[in-house]
């Protein structure tokens, strides 16, 4: 259980912090082609979910594999599965349903480990 837990860990991690810096670094018109629904929201609004992303993909990994603070990395999946909600609710109102199917999947991977690692 403990490999398959580092195993969905650092998977999870790596595809947040990757969005992460992207939301975080990149301009609104440069997302835009293939997350529309940027354009909805402020750009305040995207560098704090690319900054909230960031650091819950490093908090996915760092905490437990370090022993500093352990507890942070199962909050960090708790938080992802609320931002993986909050997110499938906006793909809906925008009907972009594929976007939900995304959502649904990196959400029960964070309850994997938020659940695994509680």
């Amino acid at each position: 259980m403990n490999i398959a837990l580092w195993v969905v860990q650092i998977l999870l991690g790596v595809a947040f912090l990757g969005a992460g810096v992207m939301k975080s670094t990149k301009s609104k018109e440069d997302l835009a082609p293939k997350m529309p629904w940027v354009n909805d929201y402020s750009l305040g609004t995207l560098r704090l979910i690319g900054v909230t992303e960031l650091l819950a993909g490093i908090g996915l990994i760092l905490p437990w594999a370090t022993g500093i603070a352990p507890i942070l990395t199962p909050l960090a999946a708790s938080g992802l599965v609320l931002i993986m909600v909050l997110a499938a609710v906006v793909h809906a109102r925008r009907k972009e349903y594929p976007g939900i199917v995304v959502n649904v999947v990196l959400g029960a991977l964070a309850l994997f480990v938020a659940l695994g690692r509680f």
